[in-house]
């Protein structure tokens, strides 16, 4: 969907206090932050003994101490929750929020935490078309009186959801997926996230969901692109280069070596000058997790000196 460039913050939300979500979500919200993110893990990643915060639980009440921002989750897969339970828990959210809430769903990928809360966790494509049901049971309930559903993992019938929604949440998907993922995202999503993992391909995803947006008969341009990222900003390029190596040694791997070449970073130009790459691939939100112990500190700067050059 082509227009303004909007940008989004993640929470913290890892080994992090009530406390300090909190006070990032209200300045994230007051420094004019379009939306706000949260992972959906049961357990902290890489590291399932981490202290994390439940993703629901945490934006409602995150919903209660901001005004504008949206709200949303990257991302929240199938068989965590009933997906008719879930579409109720986000029609609350929605009064919360005043209809500012975002639904992100996927697939799914870390089997240790579905197992150990005892969820089912099937292959992938078994995941991906349950991941289509409950995208199909959630849209029903927050659109019928009475909505039922016969699936292959799920079913309701004759189900009320009130009070509804004051209009249909936005439906994010997120994942790399080229053919089936894709496929769900052009028949249902208002947006389709980019995985950070995935960011050094953004331009060969873009155009693999533009193939299925045709095959399904999609106007490509009524489908947002959002990219999952990592931003590291600091007030000029020595001391970004620094953080950078910070970055690269704590991400490590594929996603550590591919920030540098691929990722956003850089003095305030420097990020405003890779961003625009992005933005030239299509992609207009941008997901951000701010590198540093404090992440209200590169997001102000962040919100001083890159949000005005694309205002």
């Amino acid at each position: 969907m082509a227009g303004t460039v909007r940008f989004g913050a993640t929470l913290p939300q890892i080994k992090r206090s009530w406390d300090e979500t909190r006070a990032a979500a209200v300045e994230f919200d007051a420094l004019g932050y379009d939306s706000l993110w949260v992972c959906d893990h049961l357990v902290g990643i890489p590291l399932p003994k981490l202290p994390i915060l439940e993703a629901w639980s945490l934006l409602a009440a995150v919903a209660a101490v901001t005004q504008r921002a949206r709200l949303g989750t990257l991302v929240t897969p199938p068989f965590f929750r009933n997906p008719a339970v879930l579409a109720k828990q986000i029609a609350t959210l929605d009064a919360i929020s005043g209809g500012r809430v975002i639904a992100g769903l996927g697939a799914g990928w870390y089997e240790a935490e579905f197992r150990g809360y005892g969820c089912e966790f099937p292959g992938l494509r078994e995941r991906l078309r349950a991941l289509e049901e409950s995208i199909e049971i959630m849209k029903r309930l927050w659109t019928q009186d009475e909505a039922s559903f016969e699936g292959h993992s799920f079913r309701i019938e004759s189900a009320a959801c009130e009070p509804k929604p004051k209009q249909r949440p936005a439906i994010l998907i997120g994942g790399g997926g080229e053919r089936v993922l894709m496929g769900i995202a052009a028949r249902h999503a208002d947006i389709w996230n980019n995985m950070a993992v995935f960011q050094a391909q953004l331009a060969a995803k873009v155009e693999a969901l533009r193939r299925r947006c045709d095959e399904v008969g999609r106007d490509f341009s009524t489908l947002e692109i959002s990219q999952q990222c990592v931003v590291v900003i600091a007030e000029d390029a020595d001391a970004a280069r620094g953080q950078l190596e910070k970055a690269k040694k704590l991400y490590g791997g594929h996603m550590g070596s591919a920030l540098e070449e691929h990722g956003i970073w850089g003095s305030p130009e420097g990020v405003i000058e890779r961003i625009e790459r992005h933005v030239k691939l299509g992609c207009t939100l941008f997901a951000i997790e701010f590198f540093g112990r404090d992440t209200r500190e590169p997001a102000r700067l962040f919100a001083e000196k890159v949000m005005p050059a694309f205002r």
